[in-house]
């Protein structure tokens, strides 16, 4: 279940329900899925069969085009290099669409709310699904264990690409990721395995 914080207030928004309709609020779509129809090891063929009709409809509700799965984990080749794209405050001129399968990691979003800029950081946890419009200023980071497997949808079949913003807000934030224990345990299980 994802966890909303809303900095510097500290801010916390945990209840399924409520994080829905404050993404909502936000403009920002938020879904939590089932997990127990592939095991966390299937292969990519395997979860996008598994997932084939709820793909088809986010496909046909917004317009994209392809997805597939990307499996991260601490011995990805290139790892660093890879989060340092998008752990830099960005936009893309397309959705970036995630549903998580295994991991955990935190979207911050910098939001107009009532005239304001307002960061939000999103961490997202098995099952979550989440929708962060095109033209969204965001960026990504995992939580410590670097670990996370996801479906993406993409409108545009070469994919996306970071717009940087270069405004330096993204060095105000450190990703604040839960352990594992606060998760409850389900949650905590899915994560190890």
């Amino acid at each position: 279940m994802a966890i909303l914080r809303f900095p510097p207030d500290d801010q916390i928004v945990e209840n399924e329900s409520e994080v829905r309709s404050t993404l909502a609020g936000l403009r920002i779509d938020y879904e939590h899925w089932d997990l127990s129809r592939v095991a966390a090891d299937a292969t990519a063929e395997a979860v996008l069969a598994s997932y084939a009709e709820e793909i088809d409809e986010l496909k046909r509700r917004g317009g994209y085009r392809t997805a597939d799965v990307i499996d991260v984990h601490p011995e990805t080749p290139g790892l660093d290099a890879m989060l340092a794209r998008f752990d830099k405050e960005h936009t893309h001129s397309e959705d970036e669409v995630r549903f998580i399968l295994v991991g955990r990691g935190v979207f911050f979003l910098r939001l107009q709310d009532s005239g304001k800029d307002r960061v939000v950081s999103v961490e997202v946890h098995p099952g979550d699904l989440l929708r962060v419009p095109r033209g969204t200023t965001h960026w990504f980071t995992l939580c410590e264990d670097r670990r996370i497997r996801a479906i993406r949808w993409f409108q545009d079949t070469s994919g996306w690409t970071p717009h940087y913003t270069s405004s330096g807000i993204d060095q105000q934030y450190q990703p604040l990721c839960f352990g594992p224990a606060y998760l409850g345990p389900r949650v905590a299980s899915t994560l190890s395995a």
